[in-house]
């Protein structure tokens, strides 16, 4: 792990699984392997664990927090990522992490891709889960190429979802390690312009550099991020391929609506921003969004192929596991962003304390949105 990634009081341990060598960040004094109840952090896309540093130093050390690099990101073994599962080579790994470091049940937490990642493992293995939190998360349909509160596909193909939908521009720059705010696709500049809202970046320069190093450590390329991608005749002539990081959310092999027919339903605490421009029912990274706002030219238009409401199909998804019998809350954060964690965080530990300490308090049936009260 690079030294400046790292925050002072935060260590990092190569966790070996059946699967591949996963690195794990947690506070010093905090055994991994050790008793207490634990929270695993899984982080999104171009990222690392390293953006959960923060809430690794807040929690008591009761509660056993830990944060994970996925593969392609961070220190983990950087496997290639085989989008014809989904996102089930993460989750597979996170299960193999969930054995290695010998947890009978655990709380997870995922932040947008993250939370997909959790989503899956939850209906791959809802027995070894005490509760969820999901941050900022990707639809349960994944990320573009569908319309409705049910998550009907535009095209059967998943056309306008996967590794074409990139900026190319930023690619480079992750590839090239650009740490400066020259151009409006270098990861600075994308950290600051979308994955928080404008102006609400913690004041410390230093952890901005934490964030920037982070995002660079995203491995790209065909295996990586972005992935490949077909090219079709229908707009925007892209369509998912089979290899990489944006082909996993392709509606075509994501789907995690599934959790509302579990048998057993752990609580859920949804967290979002108000003002978060990546996972929104008006997505900035949305190719029929774009379009509908003329920056992708060519767009058909709403009656052929409308933007994803993403924001409305998580929502929409959760009702129904309510409905079917589960719990969740809603924690709606005003001015914030894509980073709930980075931006508001004492707001956010909080509401996840809250959350982690009486899950069963959450309502049934009907979202909770907290006022400043609840939340701190």
């Amino acid at each position: 792990m690079p030294a400046d990634l790292l925050l002072p009081g935060v260590t990092a341990t190569p966790v070996p699984t059946a699967r591949l060598t996963q690195q794990v960040l947690h506070a010093e004094g905090t055994d991994p392997f050790g008793g207490g109840e634990a929270v695993l952090f899984v982080h999104g896309n171009v990222s690392s664990a390293a953006f959960w540093q923060p809430q690794l130093l807040a929690l008591d050390p009761r509660w056993r927090a830990l944060a994970v690099d996925l593969r392609g990101y961070g220190s983990t073994d950087p496997l290639p990522v085989d989008a014809r599962r989904g996102v089930r080579d993460w989750a597979d790994d996170l299960g193999a992490l969930i054995d290695a470091l010998g947890l009978d049940r655990v709380h997870l937490v995922g932040w947008s891709m993250g939370a997909g990642v959790v989503l899956q493992h939850l209906l791959d293995a809802p027995q070894r889960i005490s509760s969820v939190v999901l941050v900022a998360p990707v639809s349960p349909y994944g990320f573009g190429g569908t319309t409705g509160h049910d998550g009907q596909r535009v095209h059967p193909d998943g056309t306008g979802s996967g590794g074409g939908a990139a900026n190319p521009d930023f690619v480079a720059a992750l590839a090239a390690g650009d740490t400066s705010a020259d151009a409006p696709t270098s990861p600075r500049s994308i950290l600051r312009a979308f994955y928080v809202a404008p102006g609400s970046l913690p004041l410390d320069p230093a952890m901005e550099d934490v964030f920037v190093a982070s995002m660079l450590t995203t491995r790209t390329g065909p295996d990586h991020y972005p992935g490949d991608a077909t090219a079709v005749e229908a707009w925007p002539g892209t369509a998912p391929g089979e290899r990489g990081v944006l082909n996993t959310m392709a509606p075509t092999v994501l789907d995690v609506s599934g959790i509302v027919d579990l048998p057993v339903k752990p609580p859920v605490l949804w967290v979002r921003g108000d003002a978060d421009q990546i996972v929104s029912d008006t997505s900035a990274f949305d190719l029929a969004f774009l379009g509908s706002v003329g920056a992708v030219p060519g767009w058909p238009g709403e009656a052929v192929f409308p933007p994803q409401p993403m924001v409305t199909q998580t929502r929409a998804v959760l009702d129904r596991y309510a409905a079917s019998g589960g719990r969740y809350r809603e924690a709606l954060l005003p001015g914030v962003g894509h980073s709930p964690h980075v931006e508001r965080p004492q707001e956010f530990t909080v509401a996840l304390l809250e959350h982690l300490t009486h899950p069963a308090l959450a309502p049934s049936n009907t979202p909770e949105t907290p006022g400043p009260d609840d939340l701190g």
